[in-house]
């Protein structure tokens, strides 16, 4: 006899394959507000501390390799929302079973019966 499963936990998915999407774009997110905001700041203050004076600049390090990281990330980023929408559209477009439309009783005044 095999284990039948209710109708909830047929519908449940794997938490990774629900939320790779977003984690993607958090990753991203993450990984540019480090290059571009906090290692310039903290790459200047270390030296100031050390050296007394800021002498070179932060290099980003996701512009590295003529910023084949963000043209990865926006290739992915972006098949993933086309993806995404594609979902949408055809859980949308599921065919709903009609409904009877009420039809009206006659009345026993009408001359009709």
């Amino acid at each position: 006899m095999g284990v039948e499963l209710s109708k909830s936990e047929q519908q449940k998915e794997d938490w990774m394959n629900t939320k790779w999407r977003p984690m993607m774009g958090w990753t991203y997110m993450a990984t540019c507000a480090a290059d571009f905001v906090l290692f310039p700041i903290l790459w200047s203050l270390l030296q100031s501390l050390s050296h007394g004076s800021v002498q070179t600049q932060w290099q980003p390090l996701t512009l590295q390799g003529a910023g084949l990281y963000h043209i990865a990330m926006g290739a992915v980023l972006g098949i993933a929302a086309f993806g995404r929408t594609q979902e949408k559209i055809s859980q949308n477009q599921i065919p709903v079973p009609p409904t009877k439309t009420p039809t009206a009783i006659p009345s026993k005044k009408d001359p009709e019966l």
